[in-house]
């Protein structure tokens, strides 16, 4: 199947990337590598296969809310970069 400079190249485009010739190079054959890879698993026989969107079984886990003491104040702003009256003190970012 192969993939060449010239599709690496329109690849790059759409992605607006940037590659000089040595990386173009480089991923040509990284992606020819990826290729090659992907119709060696299509020749495996998955007729007998479930299909799945996931490898291991989920399970959403969820806990009860339990109500705690919050941390101290002091201990909470002791490794804040600024901080004033007690909070912490961010730029100015809506006008």
């Amino acid at each position: 199947m192969g993939i060449t400079k010239e599709e690496v190249e329109y690849i790059a485009r759409l992605a607006r990337l940037e590659f000089d010739e040595t990386e173009k190079e480089a991923f040509t054959h990284q992606l020819d590598k990826i290729l090659e890879y992907v119709d060696k698993i299509n020749e495996l026989d998955t007729s007998h296969v479930q299909p799945s969107s996931h490898v291991i079984p989920l399970e959403n886990v969820l806990r009860e809310d339990n109500v705690k003491e919050s941390l101290p104040r002091d201990l909470v702003l002791a490794n804040a970069p600024k901080k004033e009256r007690g909070y912490f003190k961010v730029p100015k970012v809506i006008e």
